[in-house]
């Protein structure tokens, strides 16, 4: 591993593959710039990342991009690694760990607005479905965007396209923050 190596931690598949095609939008070659963005499998296994790589010859930077529920498991986990103490949002920034508000899907939902989203959905073929997933009687009166959150993650495989994809339509002056903060320390 290079001397300068980075690695991101994320909670899944579908935040990695959000991340490097915003990265590939922005023009940044992760590799190049010796990241590897890492999905974990759940914020719950970041204690054992955390351990895995600081037991490296050559402990890499580690940035990460998590769930604003999370915080405070990540603070618990950043500070008992020996980052931390980390008491605050901007705490964790200071450390390289980003906070998405809810979870990405909602910021990028956020972001791209319901016409965007279903225009990603209906690219997949899933805009019917969505249509009949808002006529079910829990989510009838939910706002649209509660509805296309929950919608994301209720067929296997669709969670895993479904940031990317909107990453890569989404305006990028509109994209999500932490995400954007989050590359920024990587190759800034």
């Amino acid at each position: 591993m290079r001397a300068d190596a980075t690695v991101v931690l994320v909670e899944g598949e579908s935040d990695r593959r959000a991340l490097a095609a915003l990265a590939r939008r922005l023009g940044h070659d992760l590799a190049a710039s010796g990241a590897d963005v890492v999905p974990m499998d759940g914020i719950t296994n970041l204690r054992h990342h955390l351990a895995e790589l600081d037991a490296r010859e050559a402990p890499p930077r580690v940035l990460g991009l998590f769930d604003v529920g999370e915080q405070a498991h990540v603070a618990r986990m950043l500070t008992a690694a020996g980052r931390g103490p980390a008491d605050s949002v901007d705490d964790l920034e200071a450390l390289g760990f980003f906070a998405c508000t809810l979870d990405l899907e909602d910021e990028l939902i956020r972001a791209a607005g319901a016409d965007v989203i279903e225009g990603v959905l209906a690219e997949h073929r899933d805009l019917s479905r969505f249509r009949t997933f808002q006529r079910q009687p829990y989510q009838r009166d939910r706002p649209i965007d509660a509805q296309l959150r929950r919608f994301a993650g209720t067929a296997a495989g669709r969670k895993t396209w479904f940031a990317a994809d909107v990453v890569e339509v989404l305006p990028i002056e509109r994209m999500p923050q932490p995400m954007l903060r989050l590359l920024d320390a990587v190759v800034g």
